[in-house]
């Protein structure tokens, strides 16, 4: 009996939410990231965020305004409150609502990796007070260092892919080149990543080549590349292990 137990639970399925930004991020998760955590017994799926309702049309996407987060996570999170629910989130540094918790109160000179830290606690801890329920202590807040380009820089030949013909890979390779991680690239409204691709591959369209480039890179490569985002991943990976 304790056996047969034991083996139900090795093999208990993780339902993982992820509130995301925009279509890019949307399509990353479901098409790149749900199938290589399905592999782990964890069923994933990704929701841009609800910016707004009228009419009985519900609006998504953009991260404009932080109440529209927080709402839409706590109302996802009552509604599935068992124990096997999870959830995170995938939004970017880059241009983040100066209405975030902690946003204020942190120096525009600290490190990013400093600052994300920072704000990553201070959702954490704003959630868990406005749901004072058992569920968000199942939340992972994940705010990536600038945007998800940056994950793309990860391999620049993967361009190619995506560009057979039009590609300036060599500029590609020397903005890795000029960091030591891709997220290190910086979020500056002309040298952010998308920016600095679409002076490279003048038609990039982020969910059509940015999702196709990601596929040819591979989870493994931008792993080995962006410490954060491995760390990230390393997490989730480890839910099964963590409700048990």
């Amino acid at each position: 009996m304790g056996e047969e137990r034991g083996r139900r639970e090795a093999w208990q399925l993780i339902r993982l939410h992820v509130l995301v930004e925009g279509q890019t991020e949307e399509a990353f998760v479901n098409r790149i990231l749900a199938p290589a955590l399905a592999g782990n017994t964890i069923i994933a799926d990704a929701c841009r965020i609800t910016t707004g309702r009228r009419h009985g049309r519900v609006y998504r996407g953009g991260f404009v305004r932080y109440p529209h987060l927080a709402a839409d996570l706590i109302l996802r999170m009552k509604q599935d409150d068992r124990a096997d629910s999870w959830f995170t989130t995938m939004v970017d540094l880059y241009r983040l609502p100066t209405d975030f918790p902690n946003h204020a109160t942190l120096a525009s000179g600290m490190p990013a990796a400093q600052r994300i830290a920072a704000l990553e606690a201070a959702f954490a801890d704003d959630i868990a007070r406005r749901l004072a329920a058992p569920v968000s202590r199942r939340f992972i807040p994940y705010i990536q260092q600038h945007e998800f380009e940056a994950l793309l820089f990860s391999a620049p030949a993967a361009f190619a892919a995506a560009f057979p013909d039009g590609a300036d890979l060599r500029t590609l390779h020397a903005i890795r080149a000029s960091v030591a991680t891709p997220e290190d690239i910086d979020d500056g409204p002309d040298t952010a990543p998308s920016r600095r691709i679409l002076r490279c591959c003048a038609d990039y369209q982020k969910v059509v080549h940015g999702v196709l480039i990601a596929e040819h890179i591979g989870l493994d490569t931008m792993c080995r590349e962006c410490p954060r985002f491995a760390a990230w991943l390393a997490r989730l990976l480890a839910l099964p292990a963590a409700a048990r």
